[in-house]
């Protein structure tokens, strides 16, 4: 086997085991660290699948992005409750088997459908035209954007930890 092959494997394995852990795991936090992690070892099966943009995308907008805004938002939580944040998995079976019966859907229309190579994707050209004007003549209003919302994020934190003084 190639080791490329080996490599993609791996982070197919990393996924799902790190997709399990966030079903199976009760502690909050836990889970968001084991979303950063299967958005992470799936950005790495997008790479192996020559699909960059779309692993490029995936590392900035989710795992970057949302993830953060999760664990800010639990560890926001934490700090007014004084203890960790936890879950209860009581339909886990149903979860389970719903789970299965898409994982059987999904690899039994794999197998029947023709995958074209990207070389042969009239829309490639377009793609690659909107990814050189994201990271060209667009980066400066992404960039801006993202500030914006570190700063209202960075606010809304200190807002909501700061304690309210009563007047009498």
């Amino acid at each position: 086997m190639n080791l490329l092959f080996i490599i993609f494997y791996a982070f197919c394995v990393l996924a799902v085991f790190s997709a399990l852990g966030i079903l199976l795991t009760k502690n909050l936090l836990h889970a968001a660290l084991f979303l950063l992690v299967c958005l992470v070892s799936l950005s790495g099966v997008y790479i192996f699948s020559m699909a960059e943009w779309l692993a490029v995308t995936q590392l900035l907008i989710y795992a970057a992005g949302i993830v953060v805004l999760i664990v800010f938002g639990i560890m926001l939580t934490n700090s007014t409750s004084g203890k960790p944040l936890q879950v209860s998995n009581a339909r886990w079976m149903v979860g389970l088997l719903l789970g299965a019966g898409f994982c059987f859907l999904l690899v039994k229309t794999s197998n029947e459908i023709n995958i074209v190579t990207p070389h042969a994707n009239p829309t490639n050209a377009l793609m690659q035209q909107t990814g050189k004007n994201l990271m060209s003549d667009f980066a400066l209003p992404f960039e801006v954007a993202g500030l914006l919302l570190l700063l209202a994020l960075v606010g809304a934190a200190v807002i909501s930890s700061s304690p309210i003084k009563k007047e009498n």
